[in-house]
């Protein structure tokens, strides 16, 4: 289909401004050189072509059609172009039948697809562009002076497609498809085309669901094999209807859980505009990698070197930590009064102030701390700053290192400032917010790549595993202590808890466990919901109490267990995503777990310093710190548990629609699982 050297375009026509027409002209203004077949009976001749009646009718067969002709002609046309010998096809129509029955219209499209063993592109969609070989299967207009670069541009939105090729910032493609319904061809098989074009050093996704996962993981990993960065806006994250709400872990995870695990897995960087997109996939597609350290930004003004600082910090960037020896060179250079420090305010009299500016800016990467340099100036016309436009032409092919021109105001940039210095090879980041993004998912893709391989958690026995895949896909019901007995074959830490019916039973079992111990419901999952928690029972008379208490209003079921030391509450979970599988989930516990929704999400199986990142990325990770003369929590402990959780997923997850773990409690002397739930459920089969 991409490499098509002849196409038809069935529904070419003469009328001004319509599809039929721009099918053709599109093909002609690409500069295509391959063979053009008009198809259409009414027509001897469209744009000085020869116009047949019907794809039947062409000299040969055409490598690639175009179905310009609305929903009720599709099914007859793509049966013509088979039976001519088509071997792909753009269906721009939706594909929509009003009341149809079964099978669909877009099922029978397949169907003949599929035996002619065609490709497709679409339906629902608008085409693509092969900026490379000129190829331009588009039913809509599109700008005629799009040049060839080195960015791959896939969209599931049409509108997105086209925005993002009529952008004025020098952004160039060497590929962009708009996938549409992807009847046969999706946007993994697009990635992984994409990925064997030397050509492709970046790759843009407009996502808005994943049609066959495997695939497309595959290809995220062959893409952070090659280090092609993947830049993804995932739309939709806002739509939880996940129906499990027995399990915080469920609750939690919503719709978005398996995006933001993947994108993690594989090193993708998640922008949440099209602007970062542009700011990201213009810094990106300059081709310079980060090395270690921060960024390092020059200024021209003490408030807005303020005004980016503060920027920063909301989008977690870090500043590089310039070295003594660099703060000296820039004082050299510095009129007096401006502090030699990153960022750096190198506005002073004015007088040299070109000198000045490139002098500090070679100083600030020189500096083995830079990982990149953002020359923070709001190009606000050509004729005001002509000095910074070729201070940074200056620089930028004497450093390896990432630099770009930063804006502080997109409506201020002035278009020939801007376009100049693109010229020169030079990114222009246009928004003091989008471009530290841009800076910052630099740096996510440095770390992406120098990641050391997942070293697989140590497994249990096969007959651990056995029993429990046993256990999981038996009817009996799974109570707390099943749970917790589960987590500890498996390394994850529990205290001692034990199952009761009765009174006396619960007494024996805490003469067992040892005094002080809580006292549970196990009549409801959401125990304190339903005030089902007893905690500090020291002795049998207060056991007693709380008993008769628990079973008179929840039923006689309950679970015995230690006190575990008070210390930070986290918890721990597995979900099981439809379409990727099990997730595993740390995120902040106790009774506020779902209220302050704080988690990360990671596909098993992870490491301890995978596991230690997730941590890190909480919020409620300062906690672990200590507070108050608390001791700091072992961390290393909970990524340990989180990594054992990994393996359980790995070995059970396809049995297990959830697990919880709430609260883990963690402090200086280790973690312990207080409480869990198990929710079982054999994955339903996969389906395309």
């Amino acid at each position: 289909m991409l490499e098509s050297r002849s196409v038809a375009v069935i529904g070419a026509s003469t009328r001004p401004g319509s599809p039929g027409l721009q099918m053709v002209h599109q093909l002609r203004v690409g500069g295509f050189d391959g063979e053009i077949y008009p198809v259409n009976p009414r027509y001897q001749e469209v744009l000085d072509l020869r116009c047949y009646p019907s794809v039947g009718d062409l000299p040969g067969a055409p490598d690639l059609v175009l179905l310009g002709v609305p929903n009720a002609a599709l099914e007859e046309q793509l049966e013509a172009s088979a039976d001519a010998g088509a071997r792909g096809a753009v269906i721009f129509a939706s594909a929509h039948e009003d009341g149809a029955g079964e099978p669909s219209l877009s099922e029978r499209l397949g169907a003949i697809a599929g035996e002619a063993g065609m490709v497709v592109c679409g339906p629902n969609c608008m085409g693509f562009v092969d900026v490379e070989r000129r190829l331009r299967a588009l039913a809509f207009e599109e700008r005629e002076d799009l040049e060839p670069g080195p960015v791959t541009w896939l969209s599931h939105s049409g509108s997105a497609f086209s925005a993002l090729l009529h952008n004025d910032r020098g952004i160039r493609f060497n590929l962009a498809v708009s996938t549409g319904l992807e009847l046969t061809t999706t946007m993994a098989d697009y990635l992984g085309h994409a990925l064997d074009r030397p050509s492709t050093g970046v790759v843009a996704l407009f996502l808005e669901t994943v049609r066959d996962p495997s695939t497309f993981s595959a290809a995220l990993a062959a893409a952070a094999e090659r280090d092609v960065p993947v830049v993804a806006l995932k739309v939709g994250r806002e739509k939880v209807t996940r129906g499990l709400v027995e399990a915080h872990s469920g609750a939690l995870a919503g719709e978005d859980a398996a995006y933001e695990a993947l994108f993690e897995a594989h090193g993708v960087v998640r922008v949440e505009t099209l602007d970062e997109m542009a700011d990201t996939l213009e810094l990106l597609a300059a081709g310079r990698r980060a090395g270690p350290g921060g960024l390092a930004s020059i200024h021209d003004s003490g408030g807005e070197r303020a005004h980016l600082v503060d920027a920063a910090a909301r989008v977690g960037i870090p500043f590089a930590a310039i070295s003594d020896e660099t703060r000296d060179r820039l004082a050299a250079r510095l009129d007096p009064g401006l502090p030699a420090v990153n960022p750096l305010d190198a506005w002073g009299t004015g007088r040299d102030y070109e000198a000045i500016f490139a002098d500090c800016m070679r100083a600030l990467l020189d500096d083995a701390d830079t990982a990149g340099l953002a020359f923070t100036v709001d190009l606000s016309g050509e004729d005001l700053e002509p000095g910074y436009m070729e201070v940074a032409r200056e620089v930028y092919p004497a450093t390896s290192k990432p630099m770009a021109v930063l804006t502080n105001l997109t409506s201020a940039v002035a278009p020939g400032a801007a376009a100049s210095l693109r010229a020169a090879g030079i990114p222009v980041l246009e928004g003091t917010a989008t471009g530290l993004l841009a800076f910052r998912h630099l740096f996510e893709h440095r770390d992406a790549v120098g990641r050391a391989p997942v070293s697989p958690p140590q497994p249990v026995s096969d007959d651990v595993r056995k029993r429990w895949r046993d256990r999981l896909s038996s009817p009996e019901p799974w109570s707390e202590v099943d749970a917790m007995a589960l987590l500890a074959e498996y390394g994850i830490p529990t205290v001692a808890a034990a199952s009761a019916g009765s009174e006396e039973e619960a007494l024996a079992a805490a003469e067992r466990i040892g005094w002080p111990v809580a006292l549970k419901t196990a009549e409801a999952n959401h125990k304190s919901d339903v005030d089902g928690v007893r905690l500090g029972i020291g002795d049998r008379a207060a056991l007693s109490d709380a008993y008769r208490d628990l079973s008179g209003r929840l039923g006689p079921r309950v679970a015995v267990a230690a006190m575990a030391p008070p210390a930070v509450e986290l918890a721990l979970g597995v979900v099981r995503d439809p379409q990727f599988g099990p997730l595993v989930m740390v995120a902040a516990g106790g009774v506020l777990i779902e209220v302050l929704g704080d988690r990360r999400m990671a596909l098993p199986p992870i490491d301890e310093p995978r596991a230690r990142s997730l941590i890190d990325g909480l919020a409620v990770r300062p906690l672990l710190d200590g507070v108050r003369g608390e001791g700091a929590a072992d961390i290393d402990a909970v990524a340990r548990a989180l990594v054992r959780l990994s393996a359980l997923a790995g070995d059970l997850g396809d049995l297990v629609e959830a697990l919880d773990v709430n609260p883990l409690v963690t402090g200086p002397n280790g973690c312990l699982a207080v409480d869990a739930l198990v929710i079982p459920g054999a994955a339903p089969a996969p389906v395309r």
